[in-house]
C-alpha cells in the first residue's frame, strides 16, 4: 500500500491520477488532497477516497466545504499548515499536479520531507531547479517526471546515463502548418483546438506558442544534466513517440505509446514496477507511418525564448515562466493577440537582471517583478 498525496486534484493531471489510482486500488491509499475553486467535484473527490486532509487555496471554496460538514477529513485554507500535516502523517509519494508557480512552494515541502514527488508541474524545475537540486542532494529526495516526453526519456535511460543527446519530441501544436503571417489572424478557438491531447486550457495555448515544449527543454536540463546544446525539439504530429535518447555509437532508443496521460502517471505511481492494466494500447498497423520535422523557430519565437532562458540561467527562467503566465491568461480573456503573447515574455526578459543564487524569497520576488511587468505592457 503505497500512502498518497494529490495536489491539484481536480484538474486533468490530478483527475486521471484518481483514474490510475481507481484502476489500482489496491495498491494505494488517498490521505490527501488538495485543490484550488471545484467545489462540486472536489466535494465528491472528499467523499470517495476519503482523504485525512485536504487543502484548499480559494477562500470561497473553502468556507463552502467547512459548511458542508464533512466528517473525518480536516479541511485547511491554503498551504501554511502543510509541513505540520506531513510530521503527522505517513506520505510515501505525492502527484504535484498543480498548474503554473502556485506549485512551487507545497512541492518543495514535500521533498524537504524526502518525500518522492511524481512532478506534472513544470514551474517547480522551471523556476526553482537549483532549490530542488540542493533538497535533492541533502536529503536523497526523489523526481519521477509525470510529463509523457519526460517519463519516456527516464525509460529510455533506464539502464544507463551515458546518453549524448535527447530528442525532445512535440506534436507541433495546431499551427505547425500554418503560415507565419497567418498566425496573427489566430482565434482563442482556433488556439484551444489541439490536434493531439486534451488539456487544460493553459497548457494548450503553451503546446500553440511551444512554450511548452520550452519549458520542458528547461526541465530535462535539470531532470538529466544534459546540455542544452544536446536538447533537440523534434517535431513529431502523430505523437506516438514520446522521446528519444541518442548514444554515443549513434544508436537511437525511442519510446512509444498511446497518446494517455494516465500511462506516465501510472508509471510513475508504481515505479520501478510494471504492472498490467485494462487501458487502450496502440496499432502500429494502424498508425502507418510517423513523421518528423525540425521546430521553426522564427514562426514559434516561444522556443527559442525558452533555450535563451535555460542558457542564461539563475532567475531568467522564472521570468519566462512569470511573464507567460500574465501573456497567456491576457490572451485567454482576449485582451491581446496570439503573436503577442511571446513579444511580451521576451519584453520583460529583456529588462530582467538575473539572480544567480537565489532562494525561495527572492524567485517568489522576482515572479511577481515579472508579472506586473507583463501586465504593463500593451
Amino acid at each position: 500500500m503505497k500512502y498518497t498525496a494529490l495536489l491539484g486534484s481536480t484538474g486533468s493531471i490530478g483527475t486521471q491520477t484518481l483514474e490510475v489510482i481507481d484502476e489500482f486500488n489496491k495498491e494505494f491509499s488517498v490521505e490527501i488532497l488538495s485543490a484550488h475553486s471545484n467545489f462540486e467535484l472536489l466535494r465528491k473527490q472528499i467523499i470517495k477516497y476519503n482523504p485525512k486532509v485536504v487543502f484548499v487555496t480559494e477562500k470561497k471554496c473553502y468556507e463552502k466545504l467547512i459548511s458542508s460538514n464533512i466528517e473525518g477529513t480536516k479541511i485547511y485554507f491554503g498551504f501554511s499548515d502543510l509541513t505540520q500535516v506531513l510530521n503527522n502523517y505517513k506520505i510515501d509519494i505525492c502527484i504535484g499536479g498543480i498548474s503554473g508557480a502556485a506549485g512551487i512552494e507545497p512541492t518543495l515541502k514535500f521533498l524537504e520531507k524526502g518525500i518522492t514527488v511524481a512532478l506534472a508541474n513544470k514551474e517547480t524545475l522551471v523556476t526553482a531547479g537549483i532549490l530542488v537540486r540542493n533538497i535533492i542532494n541533502e536529503n536523497g529526495a526523489k523526481i519521477i517526471t509525470v510529463d509523457s516526453e519526460h517519463s519516456a526519456i527516464m525509460q529510455c535511460l533506464e539502464n544507463t546515463k551515458a546518453a549524448r543527446r535527447i530528442l525532445l519530441t512535440a506534436s507541433g501544436g495546431p499551427f505547425r502548418e500554418w503560415a507565419e503571417e497567418d498566425l496573427q489572424k489566430v482565434t482563442l478557438e482556433d488556439a484551444l483546438n489541439h490536434p493531439t491531447w486534451t488539456m487544460g486550457k493553459k497548457i494548450t495555448i503553451d503546446s500553440a506558442t511551444l512554450m511548452n515544449k520550452g519549458l520542458e527543454v528547461i526541465e530535462a536540463n535539470w531532470l538529466f544534466n544534459i546540455d542544452y546544446d544536446n536538447i533537440e525539439v523534434i517535431i513529431h504530429p502523430e505523437s506516438i513517440v514520446h522521446s528519444m535518447v541518442e548514444y554515443g555509437d549513434g544508436s537511437i532508443i525511442a519510446h512509444l505509446g498511446p497518446k494517455d496521460m494516465r500511462i506516465p502517471i501510472q508509471y510513475a505511481l508504481t515505479y520501478p514496477e510494471r504492472i498490467n492494466n485494462s487501458f487502450p494500447k496502440i496499432d502500429l498497423t494502424e498508425i502507418g507511418k510517423l513523421n518528423f520535422y525540425k521546430p521553426d523557430f522564427k514562426k514559434f519565437p516561444s522556443l527559442a525564448l525558452a533555450y535563451e532562458a535555460g542558457r542564461i540561467g539563475g532567475t531568467m527562467p522564472a521570468v519566462l515562466n512569470a511573464a507567460n503566465e500574465v501573456a497567456v491568461e491576457m490572451f485567454l480573456n482576449k485582451k491581446i493577440s496570439f503573436v503577442q503573447i511571446p513579444q511580451i515574455v521576451e519584453k520583460v526578459m529583456s529588462e530582467h537582471n538575473p539572480e544567480f543564487y537565489p532562494d525561495l524569497n527572492e524567485i517568489i520576488r522576482i515572479d511577481s517583478w515579472a508579472r506586473n511587468k507583463a501586465g504593463e505592457i500593451k
